[in-house]
């Protein structure tokens, strides 16, 4: 048995862990599935978030049969295992049209959860990721969206096994970035959601310091379920981790977020 905590800094409703961060750190405790030295491609992993991950309070976490469940109070928080399957990657933009992509970045006008770590308008440079995606076309079934993002030094991994020195981003973070660009992808601020599932394939851990390019689509929606995707590109252009989303319309007041109008 081992714990996983989330701190109140990755939180993404003021409440409740970030969706991403938690899930990329549970599936961080998955060493079946883990490469020697960390910073070499992981596998396929999916996470399923059930209830708001807990701030500050350490989650018990098991394995059975390949699959990490992590409670709290008696309640499945989450789970994570192994899944054999393409993610199918979203195509890469530049980074000038990225930039260029996130003055139009609907948050700046509303958010329903500012606090985000990944995507949150109230956390200052060095604090939050401040990924502020912006449209950059149509998809056959959604939005196009995309943003630069440069990995801060506070958020080296810790983990002392790579095969060089380079500083790299932790694993949870990297999930992290993946994460709310697709639920811009999917309009939150017309459909209001978090996170119910994350599946994510991370080829190399971003280095800590280089600008990097995030892109998101929209892939559809069934009832109250919205499903996207996300990679994550360095600056030469390699993929560094790619993710699909399915979403849950949710109240956002309902997890301390905030309504439009």
């Amino acid at each position: 048995m081992t714990e996983l905590l989330v701190p109140q800094r990755f939180c993404g409703p003021p409440d409740s862990g970030n969706g991403g961060w938690t899930a990329g750190a549970l599936a961080a405790l998955d060493d079946a599935d883990a490469p020697d030295d960390r910073s070499d491609g992981w596998p396929a992993i999916e996470v399923s978030l059930r209830q708001p991950p807990p701030l500050d309070s350490p989650m018990q976490v098991d394995t059975d049969a390949g699959v990490l469940t992590a409670s709290f109070g008696g309640a499945v928080i989450a789970t994570a295992h192994r899944v054999d399957r393409d993610l199918l990657e979203v195509e890469p933009v530049s980074p000038e049209v990225a930039t260029g992509a996130e003055s139009s970045y609907p948050g700046l006008d509303f958010h329903p959860f500012a606090t985000c770590f990944a995507c949150g308008t109230s956390r200052s440079e060095g604090d939050g990721l401040r990924i502020f995606p912006g449209q950059t076309g149509d998809g056959p079934a959604g939005a196009l969206v995309a943003a630069t993002w440069t990995p801060h030094p506070s958020l080296h991994e810790d983990w002392h096994t790579y095969v060089d020195e380079t500083p790299r981003a932790s694993v949870a973070t990297t999930w992290a970035a993946l994460d709310c660009i697709g639920g811009w992808a999917g309009d939150l601020t017309e459909r209001l959601m978090v996170l119910g599932r994350m599946t994510a394939r991370v080829d190399d851990l971003p280095v800590i310091g280089e600008p990097h390019v995030v892109v998101g689509e929209g892939r559809g929606q069934d009832g109250r379920k919205t499903f996207t995707a996300a990679t994550l590109y360095d600056a030469d252009g390699r993929v560094v981790a790619t993710a699909e989303h399915t979403w849950i319309a949710v109240d956002a007041e309902l997890f301390g977020g905030r309504m439009p109008g």
